[in-house]
Formats: C-alpha cells, sequence, structure tokens
C-alpha cells in the first residue's frame, strides 16, 4: 500500500481523531504532517499565547506518536505546496485531514482539495471538531441560526456519534521519512521569556486536557452552575485551550458527561452537567455563525452598528489603561492582569472588562479581539467573534444595549470576599472586603492602613460609571430606530 498523510492542524490528539483513524485503517504507511502556514491564516494567524500553546502542543503530539513507532514532520511554509512536495517525495496517494470552519482557511482547504484531487491523490476531510458541523444545522426556513437557544434546542434533538478509539497498535512508519522542521526552529516560544505563568498553570497536550477533563467531571461538574460565575473558584472546566487545539474533542466531552452521569445515577445529568454542555453548545453555535457570517470577525452582524459612535482615544490612552489592568475598576484590572500572566481569563469577567471597553470607554470591539487574539491560549476565532459581538450588542444573540454591566456591583456579586482581586491585584490585598472593589469610597484610614494611596500604588477610575453609562445609553440609543440584521 501507498503511504497517507494525515494532515494535522487544530486536532492535535489521537484519540478521536476521524482523519487519523481513516489513514490507520486505511493499511499502509502513516505519515503525520503538520504545517506552520501563517500566510494561509490570512490575518488571523496564532498570537504570541496561542503560538506558546502550540509549540508545547506539537511537542506533545509528537512524542504519543513516536510512543506508536511513529513521528510528526513539521514543515513551514504554504499548505498547498508543501503538501504537493510530501506526495512527490513520499509517494503518498492520499491525504487525510480533518475540517476547520474560518473563512480564510475554508477557502485554502477548498484549493487543497481540488488540487491535490487534480493530481490523483485520494483528499478526504473529516469532522473532528464539533458535534454539529454548520452546513447541516439550520431553522425550519433553511436558515442559519442567529439565536441561541432555538440553536441549541434543535441541537439536541439530533443524535451525538460516539466518539471513536484509535486501536493500540503502532503506526505503520514509511521506509522513509521525509524531512522536518524541528519544533524548536519554529520560532513559537517568545524570544524575551514572558511565559512563566503560563507554564506554570497548563499542560498543554492531550494527555493534559485528558487529566483536566476527568479531574473536572468527577470533583466540579455538579456543582458547575452554580460555581462557574465565580472567578475566585475553581468552578470551571478550563478546557477551552484545549478544545481549541484539539487536544480534546467535543464528543469526548459529552461522552463523559453522559458516563458520569450513568455511573452516578443521575441520567439525565444533573443540572451542573446540563450548563456545561450547554458551554459546548454556545462554543458549536460560535462556529455555525462564523461559518455563515464570515464577515464578522470584523463587521458587526448588525449593520447599523457600521455607524456607532464610538468615542476619539487619539492618544490610545485609555485603551492602554485597560490592556495594562490599570482602570481604577479592580475586577476589571484582575481579569485583564490574569489575561497577561496566564493567557486566560475567566468567562465571567471576560463579560466584565469587554462590556467595560465597549460600554464605558467606548472603544470598538475589534480592538478588544485583536488584544484577546493576541494575549489568549485559547484564541478561537469563532469564540472570541461571538463573545465580543455579543459583548457590544452587535452579534447574534447580543446583549441588549442597555446591559452594562457596573463593574463594582459584579465585582461585589461574584467576587465577594475580593480573593480574586487581592490574587492579581497585589496593591489592594490589604483592602477590607467592603472597598475592595470600590477603593476611591475608602475612608482615609482604611486606604493608609492597607498602604494604598490612589493615583500612585493604584489609579483612580478612568471613568466615572454613571457618567460613562449615561454616554453609553446616547450612543446606542442614536442607532437604535436604524435598520438590524
Amino acid at each position: 500500500m501507498t503511504p497517507a498523510i494525515v494532515w494535522f492542524r487544530q486536532d492535535l490528539r489521537l484519540q478521536d481523531n476521524a482523519a487519523l483513524r481513516a489513514a490507520a485503517r486505511r493499511g499502509g504507511p502513516v505519515i503525520p504532517v503538520y504545517i506552520l502556514d501563517d500566510a494561509g491564516e490570512a490575518r488571523w494567524a496564532a498570537g504570541a499565547a496561542s503560538r506558546w500553546w502550540l509549540h508545547h502542543s506539537l511537542k506533545a503530539l509528537d512524542a504519543s506518536l513516536r510512543a506508536r513507532g511513529s513521528r510528526l514532520v513539521v514543515a513551514r511554509g504554504g499548505s498547498l505546496r508543501t503538501l504537493a512536495r510530501l506526495v512527490r517525495r513520499t509517494g503518498a496517494r492520499a491525504v487525510y485531514f480533518n475540517r476547520r470552519y474560518e473563512p480564510a482557511v475554508v477557502a485554502r482547504d477548498q484549493e487543497v482539495e481540488a488540487s491535490l484531487s487534480g493530481d490523483g491523490v485520494e483528499a478526504r476531510s473529516f469532522n473532528s471538531a464539533l458535534l454539529f458541523e454548520p452546513q447541516f444545522v439550520a431553522n425550519r426556513q433553511g436558515r442559519p441560526f442567529q439565536v441561541f437557544t432555538p440553536f441549541w434546542r434543535h441541537c439536541l434533538s439530533l443524535p451525538v456519534a460516539p466518539p471513536r478509539r484509535l486501536g493500540a497498535a503502532s503506526l505503520p512508519a514509511p521506509s522513509e521519512w521525509p524531512d522536518s522542521v524541528a519544533i524548536d526552529d519554529l520560532g513559537l516560544l517568545p524570544r524575551k521569556r514572558w511565559d512563566a505563568g503560563l507554564a506554570g498553570l497548563w499542560q498543554p497536550g492531550e494527555r493534559g486536557a485528558a487529566a483536566r477533563l476527568r479531574r473536572f467531571v468527577s470533583t466540579a461538574i455538579e456543582s458547575y452552575a452554580a460555581d462557574r460565575d465565580r472567578p475566585d473558584m475553581d468552578g470551571t472546566s478550563m478546557l477551552s485551550p484545549s478544545l481549541h487545539f484539539g487536544e480534546i474533542g467535543p464528543r469526548q466531552v459529552w461522552a463523559a458527561v453522559g458516563t458520569l452521569s450513568r455511573e452516578s445515577g443521575i441520567f439525565p445529568p444533573g443540572n451542573g452537567a446540563r450548563v456545561f454542555l450547554s458551554e459546548i453548545g454556545w462554543r458549536e453555535f460560535s462556529h455555525h455563525l462564523l461559518f455563515h457570517f464570515p464577515e464578522t470577525p470584523e463587521i458587526p452582524l448588525r449593520p447599523a452598528f457600521r455607524r456607532f459612535p464610538w468615542s476619539k482615544d487619539p492618544k490610545g490612552a485609555m485603551l492602554r489603561a485597560w490592556r495594562r489592568g490599570r482602570t481604577g475598576y479592580p475586577i476589571v484590572d484582575a481579569g485583564m492582569r490574569q489575561l497577561w500572566r496566564t493567557g486566560w481569563m475567566h468567562n465571567r469577567v471576560r463579560m466584565v472588562v469587554a462590556s467595560f471597553l465597549v460600554k464605558h470607554l467606548r472603544i470598538s470591539w475589534t480592538h478588544g479581539a485583536a488584544w484577546f487574539w493576541n494575549t489568549l491560549v485559547d484564541a478561537d476565532l469563532a469564540n472570541n467573534t461571538l463573545g465580543w459581538q455579543w459583548s457590544a450588542g452587535c452579534g447574534a444573540d447580543a446583549a441588549p444595549f442597555f446591559r452594562i454591566f457596573a463593574p463594582v456591583s459584579q465585582g461585589m456579586r461574584w467576587d465577594p470576599a475580593g480573593d480574586y482581586v487581592r490574587r492579581w491585584v497585589p496593591e489592594l490585598a490589604r483592602m477590607p472586603a467592603e472597598f475592595i472593589h470600590c477603593p476611591w469610597k475608602a475612608p482615609s484610614g482604611a486606604l493608609a492602613a492597607a498602604g494604598v494611596r490612589l493615583g500612585d500604588t493604584y489609579p483612580w477610575p478612568v471613568v466615572d460609571h454613571a457618567t460613562a453609562r449615561a454616554a453609553a445609553l446616547v450612543a446606542f440609543g442614536s442607532i437604535r430606530g436604524q435598520r438590524h440584521a
């Protein structure tokens, strides 16, 4: 049998990997390949934090393949050109890969498939990224959904395929391996090593993802509905980067929750498990929207928002304060500093900091999306776009324009003792809980006892909440009567 190339992308795992399993079942040598093709990703090539994760995930994948008698062939350059070269050098007559849904990648994949097929190579794509592929999900009118609840209700009426295991046997190797670039030579790690916080928190790779899933479903899932909004608690799965890079697939998550429910006797799953699975549903929804509305990473889904009166920030001072966690609102600053240190932010806090940028500062959501893209280890074009358009009120199922998160009340509600703020804004660590989310309201004695000097050790608020809220309502009201999509 001639070799088959398995083209890895955002599916960096062995288990429940449809393309890899098909190549193994085909017979003949299997050549796993990863191509770093920044140009092919258009302007959405991976940001700095994601590249850190990718480096370590590729290392883990290569180690797993070597344990099976195989290895990962790594290349850099254009995907089609590289695959065509590998086909010629190895004699491969099949190229298998799992589908992605970003607009530039869809176009690239169509070109790859057409070109390889035209040369007589079997080019096949598979689904390993989603429970329900967007091209097969539509409302009763045959159009894409734009509201989550009916979308998810429809999806729950569809069967979910079980995850497929790769057998324990070794993967057959080619008689001669093609040349490979060393992963270290891809330049994915930062030159200035700012990544200590990432390394201390994360274990990229399939094994780390499986361990995190097991830990979550055995210890936290039943309290997930109550604890998921608490950034001061370890109440979420933190699986988002593993899902983005495909170190674990949604079918594996779905099956793990179902198995836990049966073993515990709670079936159908309890409320915590149902809420958690609905978050997997939001991931599905985000890919559904990106596939059907490919312009949304840069253009609002609702046309009226193209004329929204964003504030002027000529010297970038407000945006810079937000990025650095120096807004004077502790819950906002804690989130932005957690992001910079760990490459991740609690989802409740993501909503708060996003609302603050687009509604308190009235800075375009595209600036926030770009910053998240570069700093999140789980930066995912579909999720990032949906989240920011939701916060700005310009996307599908978006928050109404009059919903403006008050950072003080959000902090007091979801971080009542201030433990989250104390961890990430250490200059406020000694503030009493009643003032930790609004230090400017604290008596001078309390500030002195905590060692806080407003305007020196910690900034005054960059805007007044009531004033900013009123201005935002006027701005949003100015486009309210204009036609929406």
